[in-house]
């Protein structure tokens, strides 16, 4: 008997479950399916490992769609949102300001101050500040101002400091000017790719009406969940740049890293704690 429950926890603490310091990760996006597409990958090793993830959307999505729009479309978009949560494993959250119009006032930094305390986050993911979208760029605005602020006692003072700022990331985007994305932390998500766009998926008025209606494609979309899962994966499964792939030869050697199909990667944020590799390891205990 002794020997099994020996066994049983054994278990437990290498599947995380039994992790005596579990990684705090907030994912700050401007809609319902920006956190799950730039961070999704990783946000399903944390949760497999027993670390805690909440993904936010700072918008309630309500103006993303060709044909529903208002409360019914924010209506179907947390919907949508809470399903992905489960599918990922994390908690989400999905706050009532307009889609479209997002704007980095005072009272929704506060909020994230808030939201970021509240999880005693390490680690906090968001966009860059260059972007096609207003609200993107607005969201990486907000999360800049946040970063520092949530060690400021007297503000958001109903909300306790946390004792150390997180280290802020930025995620993945294109854009060039004023300057590319840098991937100074790349993270395999090749085992987790399926899940991930199954995870998605849940986005149904996203993923298979608005975004390729916009994208002039919505006539591609296949029928069948099995077709639209393939043809999902093709769209989303993420290039892996040169320089990622330098990356991802830091982080795991260059055997591993020869062998990595999909990958996720993010810029530190200088706004935020500046990690040591070994603190990176420690925050992203994936690597070898």
């Amino acid at each position: 008997m002794k020997i099994y429950l020996t066994a049983i926890l054994a278990l437990f603490f290498i599947s995380g479950l039994f992790s005596q310091n579990p990684v705090n990760v907030i994912v700050i996006g401007a809609h319902p399916d920006d956190a799950d597409i730039r961070a999704g990958g990783t946000a399903i090793k944390y949760a497999k490992a027993g670390h805690n993830v909440l993904f936010v959307s700072l918008t309630n999505g309500d103006a993303g769609h060709h044909e529903k729009g208002g409360g019914a479309l924010a209506r179907i978009r947390r919907a949508e949102a809470r399903e992905a949560g489960k599918r990922f494993g994390v908690e989400y959250v999905v706050l009532d300001n307009h889609d479209g119009e997002l704007m980095p006032t005072l009272e929704i930094r506060k909020e994230v101050i808030r939201l970021i305390r509240n999880w005693k986050a390490d680690v906090v993911l968001g966009p860059r500040p260059n972007d096609y979208h207003p609200d993107h760029r607005n969201a990486a605005i907000l999360v800049q101002d946040a970063a520092y602020m949530v060690i400021v006692p007297n503000v958001a003072s109903d909300v306790p400091p946390l004792e150390k700022n997180p280290v802020f990331l930025y995620v993945e985007d294109r854009f060039q000017k004023p300057y590319p994305f840098q991937p100074d932390i790349a993270v395999d998500i090749t085992d987790e790719f399926e899940q991930k766009i199954y995870g998605i998926a849940a986005h149904e008025s996203q993923m298979f009406e608005w975004l390729p209606w916009t994208g002039g494609r919505l006539e591609q979309v296949p029928e069948t969940e099995e077709a639209r899962m393939k043809w999902l994966a093709d769209w989303r499964k993420p290039n892996i740049s040169d320089k990622t792939r330098q990356s991802l030869v830091k982080w795991y050697g260059p055997e591993k890293a020869a062998n990595i199909k999909v990958a996720e990667a993010f810029e530190i944020c200088e706004y935020g704690r500046r990690p040591s590799d070994e603190e990176i390891r420690r925050l992203f205990p994936f690597f070898e």
